[in-house]
């Protein structure tokens, strides 16, 4: 298996290598550079390349997590934890922080929902940024006091 795996990325690095000397040149506009067949088939194999990194990233994960119910029980109380800050911080959200006329007005056609929701993600990573650096002041205190 771990040949067949070499061969394949070696494989894949060859076509790469040779994609990348068919690329547009640069003075081309870049309309036309952006439906070209080399670059298209470069992004192909990007996709395809991530997708099989995400799929054996949540195979082994998943697997792992099963094999040893201590860590299930551990990463259920991470995920119960999350969905409470996302919880907490979209009932935070207020939907009407920014004026919707306006934002029509330029172009921006969004609704109190949308608002909301980007609201809610601003106050998740402003408690999830506070408990990080809560965390690493309480870790370094337990350690000067130890």
């Amino acid at each position: 298996m771990h040949k067949i795996i070499k061969i394949a990325l070696i494989a894949v690095g060859l076509i790469g290598a040779v994609l990348w000397f068919l690329l547009p040149e640069s003075e081309m506009p870049a309309a036309e550079a952006a439906s070209s067949g080399a670059l298209n088939t470069m992004f192909i194999i990007t996709y395809i390349l991530l997708a099989v990194a995400v799929f054996f990233s949540l195979i082994f994960s998943i697997k792992n997590l099963f094999a040893n119910p201590a860590s299930l029980k551990k990463s259920l109380f991470v995920i119960v934890g999350f969905l409470l800050v996302v919880g907490i911080g979209y009932v935070m959200a207020d939907g009407t922080d920014v004026s919707l006329q306006e934002m029509a007005d330029r172009g921006v056609a969004t609704t109190e929902s949308e608002v909301k929701q980007i609201g809610a993600g601003i106050n998740v990573f402003f408690i999830l940024t506070i408990i990080a650096v809560g965390s690493m002041i309480w870790g370094g205190i337990r350690k000067m006091t130890k």
